[in-house]
């Protein structure tokens, strides 16, 4: 297998892409606003926002568990950028999977929906949410066109399911409560 080795930028204005496609990591080129792009933009963004999240007061597993994620979602990145290899492995999945069981263990169980809310690091952390969940669209519609790794989509997944109890959690560290739906309270 021949060993491929990413790009180190010492030059950031390039006017390569100044006609609308963008380079991938094995050289060839897309589309700005081909699904590849899209998924790659997605990830990026979700990996920017759990950059603000960690610029909050964290309690330290937290910090801990989305600073690994932030190093795995530029794993899935660099997965995108490289079509057809793999970069996301099922021991990533599996580390989400025992995270959410860590944060969960703590929290009472959900009887009722809850509003994304609470104190700022939880309101975030639903954010994060929301963004992943459109990362995650963005991944499956590429599958759709090209195939993907099973666990870079389950990685996703699963990340979805990781943020929704960290925001549950950061609400029970700040001694605020689930903020429950009502429903029909307007009407």
């Amino acid at each position: 297998m021949t060993e491929r080795k990413g790009n180190r930028l010492s030059k950031i204005i390039t006017r390569t892409g100044d006609g609308g496609t963008t380079g991938l990591g094995d050289g060839s080129r897309t589309a700005k606003d081909s699904l590849r792009i899209d998924a790659i933009g997605e990830v990026d963004e979700l990996n920017s926002l759990l950059g603000v999240l960690l610029a909050e007061d964290l309690p330290e597993a937290v910090r801990a568990a989305l600073s690994d994620i932030q190093h795995d979602l530029f794993d899935l990145g660099g997965e995108l950028c490289l079509p057809g290899v793999a970069v996301i492995k099922d021991n990533q999945v599996a580390r989400l999977e025992e995270l959410v069981e860590q944060f969960n263990a703590g929290l009472p169980m959900l009887k009722e929906f809850i509003l994304p809310g609470g104190s700022r690091q939880a309101a975030l952390a639903h954010l994060a949410r929301t963004v992943c969940r459109r990362a995650e669209r963005a991944i499956v519609r590429l599958h759709h066109a090209e195939p993907l790794s099973e666990p870079a989509r389950r990685y996703v997944n699963r990340l979805s399911d990781l943020l929704f109890v960290l925001g549950r959690d950061l609400n029970r560290v700040a001694n605020r409560g689930d903020v429950l739906w009502q429903k029909g309270k307007n009407a």
